[in-house]
């Protein structure tokens, strides 16, 4: 039993208003269709018991309603959820794991649910006619990166269902020769990684490459985290390997990379949160703005799904939001700023 869009159905039945809708609220964001939501007796009432293939139970007392487990029994073969913890306040630290321990129990009886972009949507973005040639020019004011330099900044590009095609238009739209390095936390099949180079280095000055043991982030760089196990920087700034997988229920972990990275670069490491489901990076945002580093979303309309970049911007952390073209274009608006303000401090020190 599927929804219109072929994604699992549940139904949601709360005696409290505000928990049906942090619930509804919350299953959307996994993707799932919501057949029913309300309170028992709407539910009794109904001419014809609602199709689902999970129902989730949450009472303040459940001898309220001795007839709704009789109810449930008659009426449905489906897993049915009880107790789950009420909702705390949406956009806190508390609320984001409590949508995390959600997505674990619907999962444990729905399977995996956050949809990823496939081979195909990636040959298709493969496809699309190249960029235009006509390349953004570095600012007077941003001196070139020297080729092969270590990066001083790293920003952290973050995604999952929507993104190669967001993170990709970014990528077309920056010049050549910005002083600054990325790593690209994309969740997607480990199959596809190759796709995935091709695709989105082929009209971009950035080329993506594997992260390697020991490699240090150039300017230029965009390096891909890789899916299956979790990697951090060392104390010099190089990459190593974790013999343990992502934690958390996806790979690459894009909380874990937004950590790891800024342990070692601290307000020199920024975030961009592009198109994807779930709320990956919502729980890290607070951290890295506490360091000092920019964080920025994909403004929603322009997502394939909106629901990371929102989660994250509802923490209150995002200090822009935009298309991938304006994001670009910020960008190097930021790095510009910055190279005048050190252009004057040098002149003023002199």
């Amino acid at each position: 039993m599927a929804g219109q869009g072929g994604r699992p159905r549940v139904g949601i039945v709360s005696d409290v208003v505000l928990q049906r809708h942090r619930l509804q609220a919350a299953t959307a964001k996994f993707g799932l269709e919501v057949s029913f939501c309300g309170d028992p007796q709407r539910l009794e009432y109904q001419p014809q018991f609602p199709e689902a293939d999970l129902w989730l139970i949450t009472l303040e007392d459940e001898a309220d309603h001795p007839a709704l487990f009789d109810l449930l029994l008659d009426n449905t073969e489906a897993p049915v959820l009880f107790g789950l913890d009420q909702a705390p306040k949406p956009g806190s630290t508390d609320y984001f794991r409590w949508e995390r321990r959600l997505l674990g129990k619907l999962e444990k009886q729905l399977g995996h649910l956050e949809e990823l972009d496939s081979e195909t949507t990636l040959e298709k973005l493969e496809e699309e006619p190249a960029a235009p040639k006509s390349k953004p020019v570095l600012p007077h004011w941003i001196k070139p990166a020297a080729p092969d330099s270590v990066a001083e900044e790293v920003w952290i590009l973050g995604a999952s269902l929507g993104g190669p095609a967001a993170v990709k238009t970014f990528l077309d739209h920056l010049p050549q020769g910005l002083p600054v390095g990325f790593i690209y936390a994309q969740h997607i099949d480990d199959n596809f990684t190759g796709v995935l180079t091709r695709v989105l280095g082929r009209d971009a000055h950035y080329r993506l490459k594997a992260a390697q043991e020991g490699y240090r982030v150039r300017n230029g760089d965009v390096v891909l985290m890789p899916v299956e196990h979790e990697w951090r920087l060392d104390s010099t700034g190089a990459l190593t390997e974790v013999n343990k997988p992502w934690p958390g229920p996806y790979g690459p972990s894009i909380d874990q990379v937004l950590l790891n990275v800024a342990d070692h670069y601290r307000a020199r490491c920024h975030a961009i949160l592009f198109s994807g489901m779930g709320n990956d990076g919502a729980l890290a945002a607070p951290i890295l703005k506490a360091f000092g580093s920019r964080i920025w979303v994909q403004e929603s309309s322009s997502c394939g799904n909106s629901s990371m970049p929102d989660s994250v911007a509802a923490t209150g952390c995002a200090s822009f939001a935009g298309t991938p073209e304006q994001l670009a274009r910020e960008l190097i608006k930021t790095i510009e700023k910055s190279c005048l303000l050190k252009g004057r401090q040098k002149r003023d020190s002199a």
